[in-house]
């Protein structure tokens, strides 16, 4: 089943959806231009798609830059920050591990 997701006031918007096969569920969308925090409840995989996404891991003092096809990975039970300069689509995957 399909989920629609919005944050943000509309800035980020998702559709996110079970995979019975993988075990997993996993979320597609698109953040507008702005700076944003995360929570996590379990560890994600985040995919750029489009675009760019510069974030600062937990415990981590230092920014990285992500671009289309790269991934980074995100402790369950934290907390990222983002900074978007265009518009980017991206997947999160979230992990049962």
């Amino acid at each position: 089943m399909l989920k629609n997701n919005e944050y943000f006031a509309g800035k980020v918007k998702s559709i996110g959806f079970d995979s019975d096969s993988a075990g997993c569920a996993a979320s597609v969308g698109v953040m507008e231009k702005g700076e944003y925090t995360f929570s996590t409840d379990k560890p994600e995989e985040m995919t750029v798609l489009l675009g760019s996404l510069k974030v600062l891991m937990p415990g981590s003092p230092d920014w990285q830059v992500f671009e289309p096809g790269e991934k980074f990975y995100v402790p369950g039970h934290s907390e990222f920050n983002l900074q978007v300069v265009e518009s980017t689509a991206y997947l999160c995957k979230y992990l049962n591990k």
